[in-house]
């Protein structure tokens, strides 16, 4: 964990999304602060993004947005994160959001969200760190993408190693169970 209070990555959708993904979003802030975890996000104030970020607030805790310049007016940057980092290029926003992290959380989303899950996921399968990977499978959002990845598996593309590095969970309440048991 970190030196200071410790930190969880959220990934998720910045986009328009059902009520149900928000109040996922909401459940998992509130316990991120409730649990004494710090949350780094994307430091957008829209969608799910927005939605952890205040409830994270709301409940006491602590939040960290990194956004990259480009993005400031596309993702509505939140201004009100206890400390917002504003980068040049997506890849620094990626380093920064990892280094400042002690393990990550996947909520459903698109491209994006499945882009930083990939990475993180292959940097911790490669020995680029040892923090947890939480996937939260909310109504089985996840299903088809983890129905491939076992595919891959039993053609040999991914190892069983890489996929026991998956810790799957289907609700916010088990992600944080599961961040804090380490």
């Amino acid at each position: 964990m970190s030196a200071d209070q410790p930190a969880i990555c959220v990934y998720c959708a910045s986009g328009a999304v059902d009520e149900q993904y928000l109040r996922l979003a909401a459940d998992l802030g509130t316990g991120l602060a409730r649990a004494g975890l710090a949350l780094v996000s994307g430091g957008g104030n829209v969608s799910m993004m927005g939605s952890i970020a205040r409830a994270t607030r709301t409940a006491g805790g602590r939040t960290i947005g990194v956004i990259p310049e480009h993005l400031m007016a596309k993702e509505v940057a939140d201004l009100d994160a206890d400390e917002l980092i504003v980068t040049d290029t997506m890849r620094e926003r990626k380093r920064i959001m990892e280094e400042r992290s002690d393990g990550f959380v996947t909520l459903p989303g698109g491209i994006g969200t499945l882009e930083e899950f990939f990475e993180t996921w292959t940097g911790g399968y490669l020995g680029e760190h040892d923090k947890p990977v939480v996937i939260v499978n909310l109504d089985g959002f996840y299903d088809p993408l983890l129905e491939w990845l076992h595919e891959l598996k039993a053609r040999g593309f991914v190892s069983g190693y890489a996929l026991d590095r998956l810790i799957v969970v289907d609700t916010a309440a088990d992600a944080i169970t599961q961040l804090t048991r380490r």
